[in-house]
């Protein structure tokens, strides 16, 4: 005789997602869907005792940048490794679709020079059976994968398609390509994105150094575009703005486009270095506008934003030894360290990084008072007493000297860590003041992107582990946490059918050992394809991560099973 669930989760602490308090309670999962909460009397095909273990929703992770991978992966690591299950990507105005096929290899650079994903892993992995935004939705949709995804329209393939090089030499948008933009947007949100996204950051460049096409849009053509989210009468817009180089009230802009659209708009936020008070004026102005009935958002994070040093991955102080590339061209990790190590070698390798400094994307160097060896387990929150800078002046050695020594552990494994926001006071503190605003949402993870100079998919562990449990003061309350990490952000961008434990909705839920919740420190791996590197992170702690009423990952190793799928809007 059948039993009537598929799946019955028992005796957990539940944490609804919507940031009720704790309660103990079952779980009875059919069809994929949550039927019951609360006491469970009828018995499960399967069942996951959850004494002692934390019950939440799955994590919904809004900033991604899966969009070349999820053409070619099943498995949406390192994010599904941290208990997301849905994930976003779209997100800062690059993607794939829609294109023309002249603009392959345009639309590869873009993403190579802002995400840093390997471009040729993209060359590769990339198949282009795709021109429309659709197009690539339904591409989307025939790969089964370990996690749901959902894609935002990116704003700079969309300004090429439109404009070609006019788009591209950053020239305005004329009437007739704001309505196509609008029309194009329209179509594209029908057939399921989520929204729109685009960019206004110097940052953002191609591999060859050319900004982003985006970058100058005026606001007759974003407002054009919130347009077309109007039309469809749904989506989300994500802007990106470092207001470098803008001459006017950018986030008064920002503002405009989301009164104008009626679409609720978020922006991704972060504490400068050189700044560090102008993002409580932000979000003091985000949070008066937000009283006035805009729907406006800021995505935070919940640790510092910063890129790793170590011998494998894209950065490092001696990137610029040639005899350093040689040895990485040629050694594995272990030979490689223990040639370093080797007095000429060494004495070579520092001499050619003084004289050929490894600099910051901005092209000033590093500032070691705020670099750090990351450990294992990694210590996001280190004192300013470990930096490479305060470790250098007790020894009696140079910066240099010390990051170099200091990458050669663990068999040439070891990675820094160097913070560029959330951490000008060398704590995170910031970030606490961040995360408990009415108007934020957690984000920023780019599980995608970065592949070998970031590795901040574990965000989502971090979040609840550190915030939650380890952090000996300023501890967030569980529920909050959760509620930033599904709750919340699928309300965000549209997706109402999950992000809580309710009755109805889509069964993705993780079963935590909270006390034992954990990243682990990033790895290395040579698997995207054309053999690119990328960061790989795990995490103890998830006794299961359930997607769809199916256990897609048991005490962080997979199942096998794949029920994700593309989530249109």
């Amino acid at each position: 005789m059948s039993k009537p669930f598929d799946l019955v989760i028992r005796g957990g602490t539940l944490a609804d997602g919507l940031g009720s308090p704790l309660q103990e309670g079952d779980i009875g999962i059919r069809d994929g869907r949550i039927a019951a909460v609360g006491v469970v009397s009828g018995a499960g095909a399967e069942e996951i005792d959850a004494r002692g273990r934390l019950v939440t929703p799955g994590f919904v992770d809004i900033h991604t940048h899966y969009d070349g991978q999820a053409t070619w992966d099943q498995r949406m690591q390192p994010s599904s490794l941290q208990g997301v299950t849905t994930a976003v990507m779209g997100n800062c105005g690059v993607g794939f679709a829609p294109v023309r096929r002249a603009d392959h290899d345009r639309l590869i650079e873009l993403m190579e020079g802002v995400e840093d994903i390997p471009g040729a892993a993209l060359h590769e992995g990339l198949s282009w059976q795709w021109e429309s935004f659709g197009d690539y939705l339904d591409f989307l949709a025939t790969v089964p994968r370990d996690i749901d995804v959902a894609a935002q329209l990116p704003h700079g393939a969309l300004r090429l398609y439109v404009m070609g090089e006019r788009a591209a030499r950053l020239e305005p948008a004329n009437e007739a390509d704001i309505a196509r933009m609008r029309e194009l947007t329209r179509d594209a949100v029908r057939a399921g994105a989520l929204g729109f996204s685009t960019s206004r950051s110097l940052n953002h460049r191609s591999i060859k150094g050319d900004p982003t096409p985006s970058l100058k849009a005026g606001e007759d053509e974003l407002i054009g575009i919130g347009r077309g989210l109007a039309d469809a009468g749904k989506g989300v817009i994500q802007i990106i703005s470092d207001m470098a180089y803008s001459q006017g009230d950018e986030l008064g802009m920002v503002f405009r486009i989301a009164r104008d659209s009626g679409r609720p708009v978020s922006i991704s936020l972060a504490q400068s270095h050189r700044k560090p008070d102008d993002w409580r004026k932000t979000l003091a102005r985000i949070q008066a506008e937000s009283q006035t009935g805009t729907r406006i958002a800021a995505q935070v994070a919940p640790r510092a934003v910063g890129v790793l040093f170590g011998l494998l991955a894209n950065r490092s102080p001696v990137h610029g030894s040639p005899t350093f590339l040689q040895l990485r061209a040629t050694l594995a990790p272990a030979a490689m360290a223990a040639a370093m190590r080797a007095p000429e070698i060494r004495a070579r390798i520092l001499a050619e990084s003084i004289e050929h400094p490894f600099l910051r994307v901005d092209g000033k160097p590093y500032d070691y008072e705020r670099v750090f060896a990351l450990g294992s387990p990694p210590d996001y929150e280190p004192p300013l007493e470990k930096s490479v800078a305060h470790i250098a002046r007790r020894t009696g050695r140079t910066e240099l000297d010390t990051a170099y020594d200091l990458m050669l552990e663990n068999d040439g494994s070891a990675l820094l860590l160097a913070p560029f926001a959330n951490y000008a006071d060398c704590n995170l503190d910031t970030c606490a003041e961040q995360l408990t605003h009415p108007n934020a949402l957690f984000g920023l993870g780019d599980g995608g992107a970065h592949v070998a100079s970031i590795c901040d998919a574990s965000f989502t562990t971090y979040l609840l582990s550190h915030w939650g449990v380890r952090r000996d003061h300023g501890r967030l309350p569980i529920p909050l946490l959760v509620n930033l990490l599904s709750a919340r952000n699928a309300r965000a961008v549209g997706l109402t059918d999950r992000g809580a434990l309710a009755p109805g909705l889509k069964a993705d839920i993780n079963v935590i050992d909270l006390e034992n919740l954990a990243v682990q420190a990033p790895q290395v791996h040579r698997d995207l394809p054309a053999g690119g590197r990328r960061f790989l992170q795990g995490a103890t702690g998830y006794d299961a991560t359930i997607v769809s009423g199916q256990v897609v990952y048991r005490h962080g190793q997979a199942t096998g099973a794949l029920p994700g799928r593309l989530v249109r809007a």
